[in-house]
């Protein structure tokens, strides 16, 4: 059968998971030399491989990334973290990729676009963003680039550009990758070889565990002490992803304890995950929490990482635990049992109940809009207010003193600790915080809306609700008449009631769709704060 593009083929593999027609995408990926139009996220440039994630595109992107590390803009060398051109040649540029279909050769065709300016390059391979953003702490790199979309489905890759603090590039780098390589994409003809290229190969995961010594925030002595001693059964759910084979190289001894005390999951090559989005969720997960009910052992963990390894879920034999409590626990942890001060950072669509803890604590929050790179100003070395640890609803984490990415291997690693210190399953610790601190429900929806609203037009139609909605006013919740006690705009507009509820309307800065997130404070009242959003959103939009 002929195909009449990437997207149509991409169809048939992902329905009938035809792994036979890779080699299709690939040709569509080689010889499609129509441009795209680039947009960075909140976390890199995505595109279905073939249609607009092409060999041309990505040296598109490259050629623009190329220039704008040339920029003399004093600002913009000032946010990328060197202080010329010069200086980045010498510290040099890490390039990786995840284990996605295609990954080494677009990788390739990225290093072949640097090359040619005597940039040293350092080759990752195959790796996590979290291992690259250590490296470029380690090798004192000037920035890196990582062929990874994610958790997206199968038929997506995608392009992460780090500067030289490690951490997610903000708008301010972004915005002008952006707008250069979108001026280059019509006019762009490759004159890239694919002959010999001169690099470093580099092990990110050994620069990762010495990066953790390092650091000092999680104890690796503690972890490898339990998991020899103790009656523990661990699950690590990689689904194909580039986290395999972390576990043990992280954890001294951890190889002796595969299929015992530490079980590893889709760890082989499988380019279509299985026909799932490989995403840390909760169906996801099923396996996992499976054989931990079926295990006997006193304490008993499970994860699941996606594959580029910076999102992560959790659980135990009783329950899944959501970053949302996952995040409140690693911060009572770090705080309580670690000693750790500082301020608490999450997005302002994650669970208040850290806010709870942190309130009886004496510990301030601090809420930005959604998006890791937000917390950088927290997570910097001399950073003013020092981070706990930063962490949002859609599973991502870290600590101050760590790395400025989001990082499922760390995660992993402080669930461990977490559970080796307190000497209870991470179930039995929530359960006792909860009791303490409160009970929260947190959940999140959306709606899509008209094409013709996404955008500022949408931005501007939702803002009108703080408006008419201000603090103080009564508003109907499944029949209460509940007084709005707070209001957040950083992202969006965050309703705070006064029974310690909460609901937030989000519009997409890209597409036509209205995300909700609410936090009830039963589970029952879900629903109800789910119509409220909907119904105050459709209000604005009409």
């Amino acid at each position: 059968m002929t195909y009449r593009n990437a997207e149509e083929c991409w169809r048939i593999i992902q329905k009938e998971l035809r792994r036979d027609l890779l080699v299709e995408i690939e040709r569509f990926a080689r010889e499609n030399q129509s441009p795209a139009r680039v947009v960075f996220g909140t976390s890199g440039w995505r595109g279905e491989i073939g249609t607009d994630f092409t060999f041309r595109n990505v040296s598109v992107v490259a050629e623009a990334i190329l220039n704008v590390l040339k920029s003399e803009d004093e600002e913009l060398k000032k946010a990328l973290g060197f202080k010329d051109f010069n200086e980045l040649k010498k510290r040099g540029i890490i390039v990786g990729h995840d284990n996605r279909f295609l990954g080494p050769q677009f990788a390739r065709a990225v290093m072949e676009v640097l090359s040619g300016a005597g940039i040293k390059l350092y080759f990752a391979g195959e790796t996590t963003t979290p291992e690259i953003s250590a490296s470029i702490e380690m090798l004192h790199a000037g920035c890196s680039i990582n062929i990874t979309p994610s958790h997206n489905p199968s038929n997506y890759s995608g392009l992460k550009f780090n500067p030289a603090d490690g951490g997610p590039a903000g708008p301010e780098i972004t915005n002008r990758i952006e707008q250069e390589a979108n001026s280059l994409m019509s006019l762009y003809k490759t004159d890239a070889t694919s002959g010999s290229l001169n690099y470093e190969h580099i092990d990110t995961t050994a620069l990762y565990r010495e990066f953790l010594e390092r650091q000092g925030v999680l104890s690796l002595e503690r972890i490898e002490d339990f998991l020899e001693s103790e009656d523990c059964y661990i699950v690590v759910d990689h689904v194909h992803g580039a986290t395999r084979g972390r576990p043990e190289r992280l954890i001294r001894n951890a190889v002796e304890l595969i299929g015992q005390k530490l079980v590893l999951l889709r760890t082989e090559d499988d380019y279509l995950f299985g026909g799932v989005a490989p995403e840390p969720s909760a169906k996801n997960m099923q396996n996992v929490v499976r054989l931990l009910k079926e295990a006997d052992a006193r304490y008993r963990l499970g994860v699941i990482m996606d594959p580029d390894g910076d999102r992560i879920r959790f659980a135990d034999h009783r329950m899944q635990i959501p970053m949302n409590y996952f995040g409140a626990m690693a911060m009572h942890f770090l705080h309580k049992y670690k000693g750790v001060e500082g301020v608490v950072v999450k997005s302002v669509g994650t669970s208040n109940f850290v806010n709870a803890i942190a309130l009886k604590e004496g510990i301030p929050v601090r809420e930005t809009k959604v998006g890791f790179k937000n917390f950088r100003t927290f997570l910097l070395p001399n950073a003013r207010e020092k981070a706990i640890v930063a962490f949002e609803e859609s599973d991502g984490i870290t600590a101050g003193n760590h790395t400025l990415e989001k990082d499922a291997l760390f995660g992993f690693l402080l669930a461990i600790e977490m559970v080796a210190t307190t000497g209870k399953n991470l179930s039995d610790y929530l359960t006792e915080l909860m009791e303490r601190y409160g009970y929260y429900y947190p959940d999140r929806s959306g709606i899509e809306v008209d094409r013709s609203l996404a955008g500022e037009i949408l931005r501007k139609k939702i803002q009108t609700l703080a408006e008419q909605y201000s603090t103080g006013s009564i508003i109907n919740v499944g029949g209460r008449s509940l007084k709005i006690v707070d209001q957040i705009t950083v992202d969006g507009v965050k309703f705070i009631l006064e029974d310690g509820s909460w609901f937030m309307i989000r519009p997409s800065g890209t597409e036509p769709k209205v995300r909700f997130y609410i936090e009830s404070r039963d589970p029952v009242e879900k629903k109800a704060l789910f119509t409220v959003a909907e119904t105050l959103t459709r209000e604005a939009i009409k």
